[in-house]
């Protein structure tokens, strides 16, 4: 009798990322983690440690999917400024999805790729 060899799901960064990704945001809608963990994972990301490479990608997916940045950036407002005024948006979706996490206004870039 044959058996199945148990599969893998995923490199041990992959595993670590959906680890991390159900502690630091549990209540995270899935149509939100989804895309969240895939760009976790992008290449530009590869070489940060699981932790601050999702913390980018969630912070990223919340400013952009979740709050008037896009707007901001639309009416003029400088990026800095529009971060600055999305912040508090940015923490409720956050305090929403049970992070234990708030994003401040003195944290720094570090995805680096101009997207974020």
């Amino acid at each position: 009798m044959m058996t199945d060899a148990p599969r893998s799901r995923g490199t041990r960064r992959q595993k670590e990322m959906r680890r991390q990704l159900r502690v630091t945001i549990p209540l995270a809608p899935h149509a939100d983690a989804v895309p969240i963990l895939e760009a976790a994972l992008a290449p530009h990301l590869r070489r940060l440690p699981p932790s601050i490479a999702l913390w980018q990608a969630i912070t990223a997916h919340v400013r952009h999917r979740h709050t008037d940045y896009e707007a901001m950036l639309d009416d003029g407002y400088d990026r800095d400024a529009a971060r600055f005024f999305c912040l508090d948006e940015m923490n409720e979706v956050l305090t929403g999805w049970g992070c234990p996490r708030q994003v401040t206004a003195d944290e720094p870039e570090i995805a680096g790729d101009g997207s974020v």
